[in-house]
């Protein structure tokens, strides 16, 4: 099957974590051309239903504590909502109105408005760190600051460490545990995703939320996978995140990542449809271009769908452009293994075929296979 690349993300397979919005995002990437694979990272837990939510809320009401620090949009207003179901709504305006309240972002500041109240402050940033910055430039030995958490605790929550500063510097730290989240009932999306990033079988995995990377760093630590999966993201497989405070646990592991200028779910999706293209590899190989995608090869400009067999085959040629890759070393990654390399000659066959350009796949005699790349990207090559 042969598709013309008319949009900029055609022939590449983009994966969605996002709980939220996620059908939304999934039509921005499609329109694009993108195929879209969907592995929810994230379960949030309904507001209403969250006792220590309530906790926290009444001792806020009874004592408020002289700062603020509203994160996102959507936990504010979620915390509004919250409390107008236990009848605190009232009470917990009137307790935030004699409080300094600091917000993250536009969204976070039109939340705190359209409770009727008025940010003091908010960076034009949109950066955690430069509230940080504010907070311990003015000094906050002995002030009691109110942080809503973007969700759960872990070791890549970077809010968490946002809090711990905070206590570092003497502050007494009240955590608002806003629109907590756990990981996923059905965790075989997020281990197929996972899968998916070891075996370079998607294009680029995108995040909206800090606590998505959370969910899936620890998947992945839990299940002895954490080493490879970094090693996978930093080679491999590309991460785009909505924006600073998303990426944050991953700049922690060395994963590099981009991201819009602009930190909204559509301008992700415009950044996706511009990185990946830029990033793209093309060889010169038998005289056709031809690059090798998640799911797909491109062979002059049309996608060429191709069986795992062959995708595993053409992903090892193209790691080692123009060199000699045995056959040994093709039946290690043919999905199956086993030990009889008659079956790597027929994926070669099958995959030559799918290509419809026979020529870019050149048997060695009794050495094995290579990318013909023509001589001016062989003499790319480092040495």
């Amino acid at each position: 099957m042969t598709a013309t690349l008319a949009a900029p993300l055609l022939g590449y397979t983009v994966a969605i974590t996002a709980s939220r919005r996620a059908e939304e995002f999934a039509t921005l990437l499609e329109r694009r051309g993108a195929a879209v694979v969907q592995a929810p990272a994230i379960r949030i837990i309904p507001l209403a239903d969250d006792t220590e939510l309530e906790r926290v809320t009444r001792e806020i009401v009874a004592d408020p504590p002289d700062i603020v620090v509203a994160t996102t949009g959507i936990g504010f207003r979620g915390w509004m909502e919250a409390a107008d179901g236990w009848g605190l709504a009232e009470t917990l305006g009137k307790a935030l109105g004699q409080t300094r309240l600091l917000a993250r972002g536009p969204k976070a500041k039109g939340a705190i408005r359209a409770a009727d109240l008025r940010e003091e402050w908010s960076p034009a940033s949109e950066s955690s760190a430069e509230v940080l910055d504010h907070l311990l430039t003015e000094g906050i030995e002995g002030v009691r600051i109110a942080v809503q958490l973007h969700g759960a605790t872990s070791e890549w929550e970077p809010v968490a460490d946002f809090c711990d500063v905070l206590r570092c510097a003497g502050a007494v730290v009240v955590p608002v545990p806003v629109y907590r989240w756990t990981p996923p009932e059905d965790l075989d999306p997020i281990d197929r995703l996972i899968d998916s990033i070891l075996t370079r079988s998607i294009d680029c995995v995108t995040f909206t939320s800090a606590p998505a990377v959370a969910s899936m760093l620890t998947r992945a630590k839990d299940t002895g996978r954490l080493d490879s999966l970094t090693h996978a993201l930093r080679r491999r497989v590309h991460v785009a995140c909505v924006g600073p405070v998303t990426a944050a646990p991953f700049g922690e592991l060395e994963v590099p990542t981009t991201m819009p200028s602009r930190f909204r779910l559509g301008a992700l999706a415009r950044h996706v449809a511009d990185e990946l293209p830029r990033r793209d590899r093309v060889f010169r190989a038998g005289g056709h271009d031809v690059s090798v995608r998640g799911c797909c090869v491109v062979v002059d400009g049309a996608a060429k769908q191709v069986s795992p067999a062959g995708m595993s085959v053409i992903r090892t040629l193209a790691a080692r452009p123009g060199r000699v890759v045995s056959r040994e070393d093709l039946l290690a990654v043919l999905p199956g293994g086993g030990d009889d390399t008659h079956a790597v000659e027929t994926a070669v066959a099958r995959l030559r075929t799918a290509l419809g350009a026979p020529k870019t796949i050149q048997t060695v005699v009794k050495r094995g296979y290579r990318l013909a790349l023509d001589l001016t990207d062989c003499a790319e090559e480092p040495r």
